[in-house]
């Protein structure tokens, strides 16, 4: 299979160009399509990726690009699992958010992002998986892992936690809103990478851009009062457990990633382990990728830190 054979007819041509941008975690190739002197966005899912699921997260991506927050599917082709999107000019939305002038209209523009992607109808057959449900297997195979006693104790507590009750019903949620799939084109603020997206507990993407974004508590509350359009409150106790329970799941998933990738483990106590500033500045510097084994690693332990009692 070529890649052009992904794109549809009048995208192929002598004068299309494609570049890969990136590999992302789930093994999905992401490339540059240059064509009819306009850019886009091709995205080949992995081989092993089933189709119910790729159908479903297509479906929730077109919807959301037709509400504006997300890159409008221009062509899907299903035998091959590939997408073709329109391309986003990055302008960054951290700048803005870290911006004291811009800061409030960045909270709100955020808040409010997330409140319509959670108004898109869910797909008729899709399911709700808790997320505790997928930590927990991964927990046990990295039983012989080398992990620092406080990772382990750490985890371990969010599995052993009872949640709250729920206090709002399930909703389309994004289900992987970390930094690098925000895009802000100058006006819009835009979700990419729509492949996790599914119904889940509304705290769960609040909670998500919350923990990356490291915001604290007053920060955070801001965020919910403009998903909500109402005064800031204290934070919901839903939301609190959420957020742990992101950052442990996230953290799982890293620490199974260095592993894969010929990390040794080993031990180090809390206070020495790096911070997700520290992991934030080695990535922007270029001196530190989530994708290799100290990448994740790094990232891993950053993440169980922000949850950490020990």
């Amino acid at each position: 299979m070529t890649l052009e054979a992904c794109l549809p007819d009048h995208l192929r041509g002598p004068t299309t160009s494609i570049t890969k941008i990136a590999g992302g975690l789930s093994g999905a190739g992401v490339y540059r399509v240059e064509a009819t002197d306009h850019v886009y966005v091709l995205k080949v899912a992995s081989e092993g990726e089933p189709i119910e699921a790729w159908r479903q997260s297509l479906e929730i991506q077109r919807r959301a690009g037709d509400a504006g927050v997300a890159p409008r599917v221009i062509h899907h082709d299903e035998a091959r699992r590939a997408v073709v999107s329109e391309h986003v000019v990055n302008r960054g939305f951290a700048p803005r958010l870290f911006n004291p002038e811009t800061r409030d209209d960045a909270i709100r523009q955020l808040g409010e992002t997330i409140r319509r992607v959670h108004a898109l109808p869910l797909p008729a057959d899709a399911v709700w998986r808790d997320p505790r449900d997928m930590i927990a297997p991964m927990r046990a195979q990295l039983a012989t892992f080398a992990l620092p006693s406080f990772v382990r104790t750490t985890i371990d507590e969010v599995l052993e936690q009872t949640p709250p009750p729920r206090e709002r019903p399930l909703v389309t949620s994004h289900n992987d809103a970390n930094p690098s799939n925000l895009v802000f084109d100058g006006e819009r603020l835009l979700l990419l990478d729509w492949d996790m997206a599914g119904p889940n507990d509304p705290f769960y993407d609040l909670a998500a851009v919350a923990l990356f974004l490291r915001m604290d508590d007053p920060t955070a509350s801001a965020l919910i009062a403009a998903y909500d359009a109402a005064p800031p409150a204290a934070l919901p106790e839903g939301f609190v457990y959420t957020r742990r329970l992101v950052a442990a799941l996230c953290a799982t998933i890293f620490l199974h990633l260095a592993r894969q990738a010929g990390h040794a483990g080993g031990d180090i106590p809390a206070d020495r382990a790096p911070t997700l500033r520290d992991v934030y500045g080695l990535m922007a510097s270029s001196a530190l990728a989530p994708n290799t084994a100290d990448g994740a690693w790094a990232f891993a332990l950053a993440l169980v830190r922000t949850i950490s009692t020990t």
